[in-house]
Order: structure tokens, then C-alpha cells, then sequence
């Protein structure tokens, strides 16, 4: 995020209360304070209210278009400045307090001082914590000439971006109500949402490139991508990897949206979430996101008769069955990764690598390389080589290639405690989150179905 310096704490600027419109701020001189709050049943502009109630996941009565871009606990209040809005309507702009979303109009605060993490408390009511900017999206494309929604782009315009809140404290918002800005608090788990934003971008982008792989095989994937959600159902392959929804951790309020997914499909699906999704939902399993820079990643000592080579597109297939030996998969599920090893192999973010002792396979690894992020998956060993430190010798090997192409975080997932996780915690990854693995049965309401959501 653009930021220069967290501007001192502005105290308070008065407790003035009541309607007053962006056109009638108060005067400049007053500190940082609330203009106008804003919300609408979906879409833009929205629409100047005398208060809002700010709950966890925004205000009350605002509502979105797009549900899988916008809304959430990390993206529950948008903010804008009107010294923003007046730089850019002095190029002729029609840009208005309200009309790119924002709820909250402020004046008296350059956005661009502050950082992830900085708290905004707003008179005696809520407490904000800045998350993340806002990306400018088509929606708001009237309030720029000929449709440049770039003019409040961070790339561009780092100056005149909007910033989006996550909600510390609930509490009613006016009009009037002053500004305090605190610095962040020392437990907060921001930093470790951040990382985990990247994370779930490269996991996201690897598991949708793995899906329409297998469409390219011949798998019937329905896949569905849009925002931050991205879907598959198999009928074909009762797998979690075939039947799984991604993107929950940011945007938990498409739930029934996904659950809908599933049962139209009739397919059992999974999700991925920190907490049980829905009422009376059993894990499958419990899984640990790590993260390291690559130069964090420990090398190992050479193992006796063992080599590390890249795979070319053409030893797909060969690369693959290793890969499913050493997962154990079988039948449809085996096909089914078989039928994607071309596709996947000819993609210039897939890096596949093999693992040979004395020119005998005995493992296989992924490297998905996607934004600057290093994502290490798949991983294996053939059941006759474990124990040597070929894993650890993939990890390495695969981290070191990360760095070499620009990486400055590499990733990874495995099951908690196990002994992938140990392997990479040893290398000098460190685990950051923990999730559960979630099973939907629409047909089942004891696994999760219509029955145990109603």
C-alpha cells in the first residue's frame, strides 16, 4: 500500500453531530472528520444517509453487485478523502462524493499516509483497520471521462486511491464525527491475512489451471471462476480436489452460493475454513499454509545417488505417474490427473521437477510461480525412497528455482503435523495458519446438507 508516515494520533476534533453534506464540510481547520456516509442496495452512486451502524462485515443497508469481489470482514468499509475527489474533478471528472462506493467520505486525511494495519477511530463510535487498497472496478467507470477507472488506481495514482477497513469496534458513524488516527496494535493478525492473501492468489490460480487442465483431457470440470471465488464439481471424481470451492477465508458471505454450487451439480464438495462453515460441520481434515522468502529455505546435504532434473512438457506423463504412486491415488481420481499432466506441463507458471536415485524415479514436484509468489505443490516420494531426504531435497530445489525467477515468497499447504509439514518447517518454512477441510453432502444432512442449514 502507498503510505509516506503514520500521521500523529489528531485527538479530538469536536463532537459536532447531524447532517451535514459533503458540500457543507466542515472547515479544514477542524481535523480529520467524517463528510458523508454512504450505501445503497447495490451499485453506485451511493447514497448520503444521516448515520449508518457499522457492523463486522460493513455498514447496515449497504449492499453489492458483485458479491465476489466486494464485501467481507477485510473489505467492509470502503473509504475515500475529498481532497481525492476534488484533485481528480479538477480534470473534469464527474466524480462525486458517494459515486466510485465509498461509504465513508472523509476530509482532512491524505488516504496515501496511511498503511495496512493504521486504526481510524471515528468519534465515539467505530474503530477501523486499514486492510487493503480498493481496485477500481468497472462498476464505477461514470464518474471518469471516457471510462478511466485507472485515474484512482494505487499503480497510477497512488495519491487518490480508496482504501478498504476491516471493523475493530461496531458503532454508529455521522456526518460531523471526528477522525482520530492510532497507530496499529502489536497482536494484530493483519500482517498474516496479507501473506495469506498472496497465498490463496497462487493457490486459487494453481488449482484453476489444474481444473481446466483436466477439462483439456477430457475430464468433464465444471468450473466456476469469478472474483475471488473459484469452483470445480467432478460428478466423474468424488475427490476434494475435484469438488472444492476456494476463496471463503475473505469472502464468507457467498457460502450459500457455493453450498448451491454443489447441489446443482450433485456432487459432494469441500470448502476450505478456519472455522466450521456451517452449523454441525465436520472436517475431513486439518491442513497449515506455510511461507518463507526462498533464502529462508534451508539447503539439505547431498543424498547418495540422487538427482533433481526439470521435466520437459513431453515427460508429462511420466511426472504425473509418479506423482499419483506417490499420493496413492486410484481410478477416476488417478485418470483424472493423468488426463491434466499435458495441459498443466505446457504452462509457462507450472515448473515440474523429478527426483531420481540412480536414474530410478523417486519423487516429483510442482512449482507454481504466480505474482511474485512461489507456490510448492504438488510433493512426493515413492513409498520405497521415503526416508532418505528426497523430500527435503525437493523443497530446497524447488524454493532455490522460486528465487531464480523472481520469487520473494514461497508457499506451501500440508496436512498439520504430518510429515510433509514437519520436512518444511525443518527447511525453515513457518506455518502462519491453520484450516479444516469441510465435506457437503447435499443428499446427506448429517454431512452438511439442506437439512443442517436450514
Amino acid at each position: 500500500m502507498a503510505g509516506m508516515s503514520v500521521p500523529s494520533s489528531p485527538g479530538n476534533a469536536g463532537d459536532s453531530r447531524g447532517d451535514t453534506a459533503a458540500s457543507e464540510a466542515p472547515s479544514r481547520d477542524v481535523g480529520p472528520c467524517v463528510v458523508q456516509v454512504n450505501v445503497s442496495a447495490g451499485g453506485v452512486p451511493k447514497q448520503p444517509v444521516p448515520a449508518a451502524f457499522v457492523t463486522r462485515l460493513g455498514l447496515r443497508g449497504d449492499e453489492h453487485q458483485d458479491r465476489t469481489v466486494h464485501g467481507g470482514p477485510f473489505r467492509a468499509v470502503c473509504l475515500y478523502s475529498m481532497e481525492a475527489i476534488e484533485r481528480v474533478r479538477s480534470e473534469g471528472h464527474p466524480i462525486a462524493p458517494g459515486s466510485v462506493g465509498e461509504n465513508l467520505t472523509l476530509r482532512g486525511l491524505e488516504l496515501s499516509s496511511l498503511h495496512a494495519g493504521d486504526r481510524l477511530a471515528i468519534g465515539d463510535g467505530p474503530v477501523l483497520e486499514i486492510t487493503t487498497p480498493a481496485d477500481p472496478c468497472d462498476t464505477i467507470r461514470g464518474s471518469f471521462l471516457g471510462g478511466r477507472i485507472g485515474r484512482i488506481s494505487i499503480r497510477t495514482h497512488p495519491l487518490d486511491t480508496r482504501l478498504y477497513a476491516r471493523v475493530l469496534v461496531e458503532g454508529t458513524v455521522r456526518p460531523g464525527d471526528p477522525i482520530a488516527v492510532l497507530p496499529p496494535l502489536p497482536e494484530s493478525d493483519l500482517p498474516t491475512h496479507l501473506l495469506l492473501d498472496r497465498f490463496d492468489a497462487n493457490e486459487r490460480a494453481g488449482m484453476l489451471l489444474s481444473w481446466r487442465s483436466a477439462v483439456a483431457g477430457g475430464v468433464d470440470v465444471r468450473v466456476f471462476d469469478d472474483g475471488e471465488l473459484a469452483m470445480a464439481a467432478t460428478p466423474s471424481v468424488p475427490d476434494d480436489n475435484f469438488n472444492l470451492a476456494l476463496g471463503l477465508r475473505r469472502i464468507p458471505h457467498v457460502l450459500p452460493d457455493v453450498l448451491s454450487f454443489f447441489a446443482v451439480h450433485g456432487v459432494s464438495g469441500w470448502v476450505m475454513a478456519a472455522e466450521p462453515p456451517w452449523p454441525g460441520a465436520v472436517a475431513t481434515h486439518t491442513g497449515s499454509v506455510l511461507v518463507a522468502r526462498p533464502d529462508e529455505v534451508r539447503d539439505v546435504p547431498p543424498v547418495r545417488g540422487l538427482s533433481i532434473r526439470r521435466v520437459e512438457p513431453h515427460e508429462a506423463l511420466a511426472w504425473e505417474h509418479t506423482v499419483v504412486e506417490g499420493f496413492g491415488f486410484e481410478g477416476a481420481v488417478a485418470d483424472a490427473w493423468n488426463a491434466a499432466a499435458p495441459a498443466l506441463a505446457r504452462d509457462p507458471r507450472m515448473h515440474l521437477f523429478l527426483a531420481e536415485v540412480d536414474g530410478e524415479p523417486a519423487g516429483a514436484g510442482g512449482l507454481f510461480v504466480h505474482h511474485g509468489v512461489g507456490g510448492l505443490g504438488p510433493g512426493c516420494v515413492l513409498p520405497a525412497f521415503r526416508g532418505r531426504g528426497v523430500h527435503a531435497a525437493l523443497i530446497a530445489e524447488r524454493a532455490r528455482t522460486a528465487g531464480a525467477l523472481g520469487c520473494d515468497l514461497v508457499t506451501a499447504s500440508a496436512r498439520l503435523d504430518g510429515p510433509s509439514e514437519r520436512n518444511m518447517v525443518r527447511r525453515g518454512l513457518r506455518r502462519i495458519w491453520t484450516r479444516c477441510l469441510y465435506r457437503w453432502d447435499p443428499a446427506d444432512p448429517e454431512a452438511g446438507g439442506e437439512g443442517a442449514i436450514a
